[in-house]
């Protein structure tokens, strides 16, 4: 757990009025065998939660207003963080009835968003070492009206690949090949201008397969993480991750590279 005393770094201000959304409703199929009683996002990393190294993240970068999509056991992710005050966060919880799909989780919460223009959203289930206030910075840069980190790995296999141009403008998504070929994949971490929810429907959708690609034109960008990437999607990321703990650890608290210092 995590007090205020260990809260952000004050050149992170422009953070702080800043709601993030963290999508932690998935149900874990692959993940079972290994993770069988319990939501993926509370599958233990060392002596830590996955999703504490999430909320570790946010706050040590002064991102303190948190709203967690909770479906699947739901109730054991509320009953494990409550108002989130242990650790040096708010926390508001957006509870989905039936799976909504990220997009649908993301639409669903909207009432928790007061009136933010713009927030930060994040699969619960990947960690990416990232400098929100530069994801951020960039996106007010390029007047993006989502923006996508995104991390380069040399074996695509598992992912669909984002292709942009030399700005960061995504110009398109290509579906996973299963191909070990080089690329840039979506890092999970995303920042949005409220205006994207109107194009969000009601009920069931996902943002990789319905909404980026049906509002490129509004302005969709990738900005390039050089840090840290892994998700917990299956039981070998998992023993990965479980190798990483101390590299995820320390990028979760800002101390392992350049890119969140």
């Amino acid at each position: 757990m995590r007090t205020q005393q260990d809260s952000a770094d004050p050149g992170n201000e422009m953070l702080q009025d800043l709601k993030a959304v963290l999508l932690v409703g998935g149900l874990g199929t692959r993940l079972r065998s290994v993770v069988p009683s319990t939501p993926k996002v509370l599958a233990s990393i060392g002596e830590t939660a996955f999703l504490e190294l999430l909320v570790d993240q946010l706050r040590s970068q002064g991102v303190h207003r948190l709203v967690l999509c909770t479906g699947y056991l739901g109730d054991q992710i509320e009953a494990r963080f409550g108002n989130g005050e242990n650790w040096g966060v708010s926390i508001e919880y957006s509870k989905e009835e039936e799976p909504l799909g990220t997009a649908g989780a993301i639409k669903n919460a909207e009432r928790y968003l007061g009136d933010s223009s713009t927030f930060i959203a994040m699969n619960g289930d990947s960690f990416l070492e990232v400098n929100f206030c530069e994801l951020v910075e960039f996106h007010h840069r390029h007047a993006a009206a989502v923006t996508l980190a995104v991390v380069r790995t040399e074996d695509t296999s598992r992912y669909g690949t984002v292709q942009a141009d030399q700005a960061g403008r995504v110009q398109g998504f290509a579906e996973k090949t299963n191909k070990a070929v080089p690329g840039l994949v979506n890092g999970g971490v995303y920042v949005f201008n409220r205006s994207i929810l109107k194009h969000i429907p009601a009920g069931q959708a996902s943002l990789e397969k319905d909404i980026f690609p049906a509002v490129l034109e509004r302005g969709v960008y990738a900005n390039e993480q050089q840090g840290i990437f892994i998700d917990i999607g299956t039981p070998a990321d998992y023993i990965r991750a479980q190798q990483l703990r101390s590299l995820l650890d320390s990028a979760a608290k800002g101390r392992l590279s350049r890119s969140v210092q």
